[in-house]
């Protein structure tokens, strides 16, 4: 058998491979232009907040079965839809569902949290404007869990968004 008459197709396999991994590489690229959110804690629990940009909220779904508990804020249109992103900041209390106790207190802007809840039951309460939405949240370990709250279209987002830097307002007005 002739060894060498293997080493050009491997030569050419591997090379064209590279190549071809490189060109993924780059296509993918601009995809993933986002960074993304950090990991932070809260009273010992690991969260991550994110999802205003489009490639952002892509990321944090498809991590999210990795995570025990997804939190996801909206504000409904008005016509069966949401509206993009999320507008104003956010208090969210997570507290166990029987004795009460607060385990975790956030502000978020975002309309994703995901966090590392140990398994139990949770009611979790996210306030807006002085409008407080309360849900439960059961967190079994290994299957990741998911509470959605929206807001009415009705709701007065105009008082809770944060205000426009002079210069803005003052173009926006004329």
């Amino acid at each position: 058998m002739n060894p060498k008459r293997f080493q050009r197709p491997v030569a050419a396999l591997v090379l064209g491979g590279a190549t071809a991994a490189a060109a993924l590489l780059a296509a993918v690229s601009p995809a993933h232009a986002f960074s993304n959110p950090p990991i932070q804690i809260a009273q010992g629990i690991e969260y991550m907040c994110g999802g205003a940009a489009k490639g952002e909220a892509a990321f944090l779904e498809m991590v999210a079965p990795r995570w025990a508990a997804t939190i996801d804020l909206r504000v409904s249109d008005g016509k069966g839809a949401q509206q993009a992103g999320f507008p104003a900041k956010a208090a969210i209390q997570i507290r166990q569902k029987y004795t009460g106790q607060t385990v975790m207190q956030v502000q978020t802007q975002a309309p994703y949290m995901l966090a590392r809840l140990d398994p139990g039951a949770y009611d979790v309460d996210v306030t807006l404007g002085g409008l407080t939405l309360t849900q439960q949240l059961v967190v079994i370990a290994g299957i990741p869990a998911r509470a959605s709250f929206v807001w009415p279209s009705n709701f007065d987002m105009a008082s809770i968004a944060p205000p426009l830097p002079q210069a803005l307002a003052q173009t926006t007005a004329r």
